[in-house]
């Protein structure tokens, strides 16, 4: 499928557009990163309670800003029983203080739904899924950082026909996506500041995929491998191995795969942190959940020496 190169390297261009998220009122939480929460070891711990992951509330799809002072995640709420639709959730560090978490209402309500936020690396930019019941202008979409308007745009790829999802980036340019239709992962590497056509990635299986900021490994979520019987997702990671090519997929272990299903990775643009969403509320409803990346260099180091024997 051919592909405008005009149109790819617009993603590495930053736009006049600009972006206005909302003062929100703050809230008392001191002037420290990762909303005043204390950073967890190997074990996963909610991330904070009763401020982002809510009783009775989905939360998932975590994405920070390079300097680490504004967060962005998707909720969904549920009333009388029933789900509503998504919205991305904005808060940031200014004054001191963490702001109370907003919506960000991207779209201005053009589009029924807003969700699976990313905030590039490489771009004054965040980039999101938006739907509506017309899929023509469903798909990925961005907005500028910049405070002076809040102008969304569609991504104008061939590509973006309304079921494209879980747009990300590494540093080095190379840029990912999810066709939730095919439910197929593609990539589009960055060689010397020219985009590549999107191809689908070499991978076994996974989707709403994420690489980590260094292009080292890449994190998917996966039904579950070993038994049968159970219908919920696990985490997996690949690693780019030397050649370039990816490993196989290696189950990220019981501390992070309960038998509630956990989706949506995501690691912090300094890859010290891997957020995901765990389904372990009554009625399968999720909550934010993080977890140190040494986790993931843990399983790496035995990948590549040999020792990790159990790998779904």
């Amino acid at each position: 499928m051919k592909i405008s190169q005009t149109i790819l390297q617009s993603l590495f261009v930053v736009s006049a557009m600009v972006a206005d998220v909302s003062a929100a009122e703050p809230i008392q939480i001191s002037d420290t990163l990762w909303l005043g929460q204390k950073p967890p070891g190997t074990q996963p711990k909610q991330f904070a309670p009763d401020l982002v992951s809510l009783e009775g509330r989905y939360e998932f799809g975590v994405s920070f800003s390079p300097d680490l002072r504004e967060m962005y995640f998707t909720a969904l709420d549920v009333v009388e029983g029933a789900d509503t639709y998504p919205q991305i959730y904005h808060t940031k560090l200014a004054g001191g203080r963490w702001t109370k978490p907003e919506k960000a209402n991207f779209t201005q309500g053009k589009m029924a739904y807003e969700l699976v936020p990313y905030v590039s690396l490489n771009e004054d930019r965040v980039y999101f899924t938006a739907r509506e019941a017309n899929a023509k202008d469903s798909g990925i979409w961005y907005v500028s950082r910049n405070k002076s308007s809040q102008d969304a745009k569609r991504w104008e790829l061939s590509l973006n026909t309304g079921r494209l999802s879980d747009f990300n980036q590494a540093r080095n340019g190379d840029l990912i996506f999810t066709n939730m239709k095919q439910r197929k992962m593609y990539i589009a590497e960055n060689n010397a500041g020219h985009i590549s056509p999107p191809r689908p990635m070499d991978i076994a299986f996974g989707i709403h995929g994420f690489m980590s900021p260094d292009n080292d490994y890449l994190l998917v979520n996966a039904r579950h491998r070993k038994d049968a019987s159970r219908k919920d997702s696990d985490l997996f990671v690949y690693f780019r191995k030397e050649n370039g090519g990816w490993s196989e997929p290696v189950n990220l272990g019981t501390l992070i795969n309960t038998p509630h299903s956990e989706t949506v990775p995501r690691v912090t643009p300094d890859g010290k942190y891997l957020f995901f969403g765990r389904y372990n509320e009554p009625g399968g409803i999720s909550n934010i959940y993080w977890v140190s990346t040494s986790v993931i260099d843990k399983l790496k180091t035995a990948y590549f020496e040999g020792r990790h024997s159990e790998r779904l």
